[in-house]
């Protein structure tokens, strides 16, 4: 596996990073090579280039370029924006209010749709704490319904005609959505999180994106997320139960 002090660049990620997936679909989009290295075990067995790259967050996608290493995903993704200028379309806009705005709606779906999704999935809440997440993310997704009225001045995406800073944010995160939505409704929960009804300008907004040659490309595959969302809950209940004996 190659280090951090070649020039080229180089995404150590995991297949199933919904996290990844917006760094790969930057690179998509802007046309931009790289050699991928898969982490095999970023829960249980975490290699020692990631620990060595990431000692802090201990977390998967890490960068490397020119012998510099990026970690968190937004934060790569804003590197490359501003490392590739002329690299395929700009994700932020140019005038300095509009970048402020669409940075303020990114940290808004870290805050109010990633970290209460993350928590539903840990597999150690109660049904009264599931419950309470699903509606902070609930809500969360209709304040987002408003800003994609806002940003995208009725274009299809958050960054106009193409896809922009808000949109990968928010688009790399689609199949692990699907994947939640089906895991609740075994479990006798029926959520929809981009329901049409409700947020329509959001529903259409997936079907497009999901729909685009860079999100075919890096988006994992459906069902095989779905049997690792399966068996990581099973795993963690599991652990969970043998703490409370």
């Amino acid at each position: 596996m190659a280090g951090a002090g070649d020039d080229e660049m180089k995404l150590l990620n995991t297949w199933f990073s919904p996290f990844g997936s917006r760094v790969m679909l930057t690179l998509h989009l802007k046309g931009l090579s790289y050699e991928y290295m898969e982490e095999e075990d970023v829960i249980n067995n975490k290699s020692q280039l990631l620990l060595e790259s990431n000692p802090v967050h201990k977390k998967v996608p890490v960068l490397f370029h020119k012998g510099k290493i990026l970690c968190e995903s937004m934060i790569i993704v804003n590197y490359i924006e501003e490392a590739f200028p002329d690299a395929g379309p700009s994700l932020l806009p140019s005038d300095p209010y509009e970048r402020a705005i669409a940075r303020f709606w990114a940290a808004f779906i870290e805050t109010n749709v990633v970290q209460p999704w993350v928590m539903m999935l840990d597999g150690t809440r109660s049904r009264e704490e599931m419950g309470e997440l699903v509606k902070k993310m609930i809500a969360a997704v209709v304040t987002l319904e408003g800003a994609l009225a806002q940003c995208s001045k009725g274009k299809p995406f958050f960054g106009g005609d193409s896809v922009g800073y808000v949109d990968v944010a928010l688009g790399g995160l689609q199949v692990w959505v699907r994947a939640t939505e089906a895991l609740f409704g075994g479990l006798g929960v029926n959520v929809k999180f981009l329901d049409a009804g409700r947020t329509p300008l959001l529903a259409a907004w997936a079907e497009r994106f999901v729909a685009l040659d860079a999100a075919k490309a890096v988006l994992p595959d459906y069902g095989r997320l779905m049997k690792y969302i399966v068996m990581r809950r099973t795993a963690a209940a599991s652990v969970l139960a043998q703490t409370k004996n």
